[in-house]
């Protein structure tokens, strides 16, 4: 059997070919690049979970497209280049949002948050619909996720045969570096000593010349920045388990399909469990670490900490912003 083709056949095959190549053309612009910013490096826990886990979990309909080391976008503008639709994605924390929406300064306030699983049920519980519709409604952003940063501990230059610290009275009069925003200071304050506000890149040099008696960091932190090298022992007061939530365009959200935003959603739950996963045991094996340093490393009396702590913030005015009843409603869980 003998087949023709008629040219008539052949305009519309090619017309048909250039119809479909279009389409995939138009597809191919339609497809988002995501951008984000982050302040953290490429081999932080956060930056290394979004890249191996994130990035490819949305590759079906998206390109992922991260910048570190703030090279973007400078630490702490992420969030109003999302609302200006200049930026897709990032990462915030509560101390940020609270400058814009005081609600959010609950979550700064020590030992509210108790570790890295009650951050997760926190965040996903119903009470906390309002607080992130807030944050859409005012600054374009969806908080999709929640990222664990690790516990701060006391780390001081005195070693605990000098000082051992039970309790916030133990504290009276001590030089602690705290970051410099109110928020910060507040909670050197509140733990019992005296608050003293010193740039991070300065904080090496002011433990080793004596400036300062101590700083507080997750314990990653102190590895990695070798304060270990300038002082003598981490007290594990766990004063605030410190988080990030991962911050999404409204608007970029808005765009995508039903599907593709379960996609997204279930991708930024993953990266985030990932991360906290490999930050909770980093964080186990630097307690060793440390005492390897010849650190004393041990445990206070918490429970007078957080006792001291709450009373501080629940007297103060940040907690006249609280939402009314959280802070029940959080310790429930």
């Amino acid at each position: 059997m003998t087949t023709t083709i008629s040219r008539r056949t052949l305009l519309a095959a090619t017309a048909a070919g250039a119809f479909v190549a279009a389409t995939r053309a138009s597809f191919a612009q339609d497809k988002p690049t995501i951008r984000m910013s982050g302040p953290m490096t490429p081999t932080d826990q956060r930056a290394v979970a979004l890249t191996d886990i994130f990035g490819p979990a949305i590759a079906g309909f998206a390109t992922f497209e991260p910048h570190w080391n703030a090279t973007l976008f400078k630490q702490g503008t992420e969030l109003a280049a999302i609302a200006r639709g200049n930026l897709d994605m990032s990462v915030t924390s509560a101390q940020e949002l609270a400058q814009i929406i005081p609600d959010w300064s609950i979550f700064t306030a020590g030992y509210l948050l108790k570790d890295a699983a009650h951050q997760v049920k926190v965040f996903n519980a119903p009470f906390m619909d309002a607080m992130k519709k807030g944050v859409e409604d005012k600054l374009g952003v969806k908080l999709l996720s929640v990222m664990y940063l690790g516990r701060r501990q006391l780390n001081l230059r005195q070693s605990r045969a000098q000082l051992d610290v039970k309790t916030p009275d133990d504290l009276k009069g001590m030089k602690l570096r705290m970051p410099g925003t109110e928020a910060w200071q507040f909670l050197g304050s509140a733990l019992g000593a005296n608050p003293v506000p010193v740039a991070f890149t300065e904080v090496y040099t002011a433990l080793q010349t004596g400036a300062i008696d101590g700083q507080d960091n997750p314990l990653p932190t102190d590895k990695d920045s070798k304060f270990y090298e300038v002082t003598k022992q981490i007290c594990m007061t766990s004063h605030l388990c410190d988080q990030n939530y991962i911050a999404f365009s409204k608007k970029l959200w808005d765009k995508l399909s039903p599907a593709d935003q379960a996609t997204l959603q279930k991708a930024a739950d993953d990266a985030s469990d990932s991360a906290r996963q490999a930050q909770l045991k980093l964080e186990s094996d630097l307690a060793q670490f440390f005492k390897d340093q010849g650190l004393d490393v041990y445990e206070p009396d918490v429970d007078a900490f957080r006792k001291h702590v709450q009373a501080a913030y629940l007297s103060s005015d940040f907690s006249k912003s609280w939402p009314k009843g959280m802070v029940d409603q959080v310790n429930a869980l």
